[in-house]
This record gives structure tokens, sequence and C-alpha cells, in this order.
């Protein structure tokens, strides 16, 4: 059995870069917390776990270094996880 795959390997800097970009957007979204943003209190919120989500899912699920095509089914999985979100808020707006 052979093995094709090559494995990419993040550097320190790199990792410690990550690691300082998520605890900004942790920072910004305790922020963000505190402040009386009323209706956008929600999307804010989502805005920047989607954000930290990407960093995630980009470096430490390495989607950056694979196959483009999971990168696709993340993407087409994320659009129809935000369509059904959106769904739901409109019919708990509207209630």
């Amino acid at each position: 059995m052979s093995d094709n795959h090559q494995h990419h390997i993040v550097s320190y800097k790199t990792n410690i870069i990550i690691w300082i970009v998520l605890l900004i957007f942790t920072g910004l979204t305790v922020g963000a917390a505190q402040l009386n943003l009323q209706s956008l209190t929600v999307f804010t919120a989502l805005l920047l776990a989607t954000i930290k989500g990407t960093v995630v899912a980009l470096y430490f699920m390495h989607l950056k270094f694979d196959n483009k095509i999971l990168g696709f089914f993340v993407i087409i999985t994320m659009i129809i996880f935000s369509v059904t979100l959106l769904l739901v808020f409109l019919d708990y707006g509207n209630r």
C-alpha cells in the first residue's frame, strides 16, 4: 500500500500568528458582547464566529493545503447552513 499523500507541516511562526489572530477575534467577540448593538448583536456574533471557524478550518484542519474539492464541499455545506439559519431567523422575526 503506497502513500501518495504529502503531509504539510505548518511552521511554529504560522501557528503563533494564527493563535494571535484567534485571540484578537475572541477579544472582538467579547467586546461586541459588551456593546448594545440591538438587532446586529446576533449578526455580529455569527460573523466573528464564522471568521474564526474559517481560520481554524483552513489551518488546523489543513483545508488550505488539501484537495480543492474538499474546500468546495465545505463551502457548499456552509451555504446550505447559512440559508437554513436565515430562514429560521426570518421565521422567528415574523412572530
